[in-house]
């Protein structure tokens, strides 16, 4: 089981908009708009890093709203 940590930016005003999508998105397992460099951390697991990475090339930023990703993959 691979897990990452991804911090999502998202355009003025739209963090709280977004939660929801993101929450909804297959993979995420929690989300919480935070304050800080970006607006929303979202955590996804999945069997494979492709698979993680292949939810948020896909998923997380071709949501309406979502200007930016950073993908932070555990290592333990």
């Amino acid at each position: 089981m691979v897990r990452a940590y991804v911090m999502i930016d998202a355009g003025a005003g739209d963090a709280a908009a977004l939660l929801d999508g993101v929450l909804a998105v297959d993979r995420v397992e929690e989300a919480h708009v935070v304050a800080g460099d970006y607006d929303i951390i979202a955590e996804v697991t999945a069997e494979e890093v492709g698979d993680v990475m292949s939810t948020v090339a896909t998923t997380i930023r071709n949501i309406e709203g979502v200007t930016d990703t950073r993908t932070y993959v555990c290592l333990a």
